[in-house]
């Protein structure tokens, strides 16, 4: 594989990136395999693994340190915190308090003493961006992590924690993990580039729209049975997302390729992603991307998948994306009633 550097961390990762989401109990719940799905790929050449201490509640990170005993000094490691991880309320977000224990809990299941990449899950909108950011740079200077990145945060979100890093003397972001698929490319207008800006990798999640783009899911045919029918309906289920699928699929065909293999050939070409990430739950699911690690795309073809999903826009809604409070909750974009009658 030609590795690639990873924004201006000084380390160098491999165009696909493992995630480890579906090794656990949300996933493949027998650890056995999912080792050997983790060993294959590091036999492949891939060096770079995510995880999260969410994915199957630790189990993940539990898999992923087991796999990489012997193995770890040969591997950058990702992991993420932010999300609940129990029912008291300081047990998630952005906090000092909590990072400090996050940190502390990953290290343990992961079975090693750093973590080279340390990710905010989410935007925290209830903590001060200074607090996160001087948490995590003590957790640097402790030699706990060697680099720090945000996922999914807004454009807005990643030039303030940018700002702030500079003013106050603290770690910088070096990392997004957007999301980013043929069916999903808004953040094409400002994200990658103010990436780019700053010298951040990105590390895109979901290159295959959820699974859209692996043929499975079809216009005018039942629905396969999985859980992201079950967790993402509107999603799953979208008239545009599956229309752009047939004209993607007929497009694959007529470049002698699967679509799944143009769909991370498409991701890859953009000059702003470092990495995508592959999710597979079983071995033959790793075979099949492996088998497209080397698929590189025409400009014919990247002109005809412009003129399916234009540049900049998203067929539908990613379901499982960040939400910013504003649009969950109404009453923070309405005036109240006694306002509005005084206006």
């Amino acid at each position: 594989m030609q590795y690639r550097p990873l924004g201006r961390t000084g380390m160098e990762v491999s165009p696909y990136c493992l995630g480890a989401m579906m090794f656990g109990a949300f996933g493949n719940p027998d650890h056995e395999d999912s080792i050997r799905i983790i060993h294959k790929a590091l036999d492949a050449g891939i060096n770079f693994i995510d995880t999260a201490d969410i994915y199957s509640y630790g189990e993940s990170e539990e898999i992923v340190g087991k796999a990489l005993k012997g193995r770890r000094d040969n591997v950058v490691l990702a992991t993420k915190a932010y999300n609940p991880m129990g029912d008291a309320p300081n047990q998630r977000g952005a906090s000092r308090r909590w990072l400090f224990r996050a940190v502390e809990d990953s290290l343990r299941r992961l079975q090693t003493d750093y973590i080279d990449l340390f990710q905010m899950h989410r935007p925290a909108p209830d903590t001060d961006i200074e607090e996160t950011l001087s948490a995590l740079t003590d957790l640097m200077r402790a030699g706990k992590i060697r680099a720090i990145g945000s996922s999914t945060f807004p454009v807005s979100d990643i030039i303030e924690a940018q700002w702030v890093a500079e003013r106050r003397g603290l770690a910088r972001f070096r990392t997004e993990q957007p999301p980013y698929s043929i069916l999903n490319r808004v953040i094409e207008r400002e994200v990658l580039p103010t990436c780019e800006r700053y010298g951040m990798g990105a590390m895109v999640w979901s290159p295959l729209a959820m699974g859209m783009l692996t043929g499975r899911y079809r216009r005018d045919q039942p629905q396969p049975e999985s859980s992201r029918v079950r967790f993402f309906p509107k999603q799953m289920s979208h008239a545009r997302s599956l229309e752009a699928v047939e004209q993607l699929i007929s497009l694959a065909e007529s470049a002698d390729m699967t679509l799944t293999h143009m769909a991370l050939a498409f991701v890859m070409a953009h000059p702003g992603v470092t990495s995508a990430i592959i999710g597979p739950r079983r071995m033959e699911h790793l075979d099949d991307l492996l088998a497209g690690a080397e698929v590189r795309l025409t400009d014919d073809i990247l002109d005809q998948i412009d003129a399916i999903v234009p540049p900049g826009t998203e067929t539908g809604p990613i379901e499982a994306n960040y939400q910013p409070p504003a649009l969950q909750n109404a009453e923070l974009r309405r005036r109240s009633l006694t306002e509005r009658a005084a206006a």
